[in-house]
């Protein structure tokens, strides 16, 4: 299982601040995933999968952008941190 936080705009897509999901594979993979299983939106009409190709994450405190989650494995990974651009910085 590997720990999910959401922050600003993807938890307000996902509706929740975090979640435990089994996670094998890749980054991306567990992404498609999220993407196609949680399909609200923000009150802008964002949804998860569309918010996910602006991120960057943290894989256990390692920054991983979303063009390089395709060989990012989730193997022994405890932690994955959701983080959209923010405002201000």
């Amino acid at each position: 299982m590997v720990e999910i936080r959401y922050f600003a705009a993807a938890r307000a897509a996902r509706g929740t601040a975090g979640e435990e999901v089994p996670a094998d594979g890749t980054l991306a993979d567990l992404l498609d995933d999220l993407g196609r299983r949680h399909t609200g939106a923000t009150a802008g009409g964002m949804t998860l999968a569309g918010i996910f190709d602006r991120c960057s994450f943290l894989v256990d405190g390692r920054t991983v952008t979303r063009p390089d989650a395709a060989t990012a494995s989730l193997d022994g990974v405890g932690r994955v941190d959701v983080l959209p651009p923010f405002a201000g910085g």
